[in-house]
């Protein structure tokens, strides 16, 4: 799938003060495509319309109908649809304003649901999926296409009984359980990058590893602001009561609830590891320039009595115009005794450093011993 690109959370393309119920495309959405899928008990068909009024011919044909729209640059398209199930107008501006939180709301002769789908290209990408449930028919309306639903359009060819019989809460379940199944592989794949980074970050901390690890949170914060709207959603469907969603569904609505507690569980706690990783890395790149400040401050600090010895017989002092004029320069031996001495006191630094612990491993104190 292609690249999307990136847009703000909170872009908005109507003019304040639009009245409620109005129905404007978002600009640069793609063209919407529309399937149809129609089964009960004894039949199955599907096809690809390109007009809404070929979808009349296909409403009573079987007991159930699923409605598929994938893109909405057509507020025409989307109104027409609308129209023909009897779509309340505030339902459709959801639709067609993808940047809601997931959402359960009840209306005359539907329910209205928004979810977000997520999935991972060179980074986390989420889309809304509105989807409409009403007595024989479901509707479901996305940004893009490519979506979850793979696998209930698989069980539906391979006429599954269960989805076959079952009414539109029960499909409607099928599709809110594949949008937060698509939720695990993404989570995992960040878990295994975090394990990668963990590793490379533990072992050799670089700077190279500061922007994937900055990549990684940015997913996971993008992740979390979708997953955690749809606890208070599923849960909703899973508890309250309303005529869309039969008693024995919401059991399987309650099955989803966990999993978007699992999915909530592990995001958060890669947020943590991401965080901790990071301070991980700037703990080792701290302790890596302490222990260079270490070894440049200990050779910095055996050479400072070196230097005021090598400065010091560097003046031009005479000894012949005086006694007092560094006559140690008349010495025979002055040279040799004066590396030695600065040898000596090199090594001396040295060695009291080695007992103090700064040079090599920290040297163990004996137990004080009591008589």
């Amino acid at each position: 799938m292609a690249k999307r690109k990136r847009k703000p959370a909170d872009r908005r393309y109507k003019s304040p003060g639009t009245p409620p119920g109005s129905l404007i495309a978002e600009p640069g959405a793609p063209h919407p495509a529309i399937r149809v899928m129609s089964f009960g008990p004894d039949s199955f068909a599907e096809a690809s319309v390109s007009k809404v009024e070929e979808i009349r011919s296909w409403i009573g044909r079987s007991p159930m109908i699923w409605i598929d729209v994938d893109g909405l640059g057509s507020a025409n398209v989307i109104g027409e649809i609308g129209e023909l199930f009897g779509i309340h107008l505030l339902a459709l501006e959801d639709v067609l304003t993808p940047r809601q939180r997931a959402k359960v709301d009840v209306f005359p002769g539907h329910l209205f649901i928004v979810a977000r789908m997520v999935t991972k290209n060179d980074e986390i990408q989420t889309e809304q999926v509105s989807i409409i449930v009403g007595a024989d028919h479901v509707l479901t309306f996305q940004e893009y296409p490519g979506d979850s639903f793979d696998p209930v359009r698989e069980r539906l060819r391979r006429k599954d009984e269960r989805l076959l019989t079952a009414g539109s809460d029960y499909l409607a379940y099928s599709l809110m359980d594949a949008v937060v199944d698509g939720y695990y592989p993404v989570v995992e794949e960040l878990g295994y990058l975090l394990d990668d980074l963990e590793d490379a970050i533990v072992d050799h901390p670089d700077q190279a590893q500061v922007g994937p690890l900055h990549r990684v949170k940015r997913d996971l914060v993008t992740m979390r602001r979708s997953i955690w709207p749809m606890r208070e959603a599923v849960g909703s469907l899973a508890r309250d009561t309303n005529p869309y969603i039969q008693p024995e569904t919401r059991l399987y609505f309650r099955d989803v609830y966990d999993h978007v507690f699992q999915v909530t569980d592990i995001v958060e706690t890669n947020r943590e590891r991401a965080t901790d990783l990071m301070d991980v890395y700037l703990s080792s790149i701290s302790n890596r320039i302490n222990d260079v400040m270490r070894v440049l401050t200990l050779w910095a600090t055996i050479f400072i009595p070196l230097t005021f010895i090598t400065s010091l017989y560097g003046m031009n002092f005479d000894p012949e115009t005086s006694p007092w004029n560094m006559p140690e320069l008349k010495a025979r031996f002055g040279y040799p005794i004066t590396l030695g001495v600065m040898a000596l006191i090199a090594g001396t630094v040295l060695v009291f450093f080695f007992r103090k612990g700064w040079l090599g491993p920290p040297r163990s104190r004996r137990p004080d011993s009591t008589n």
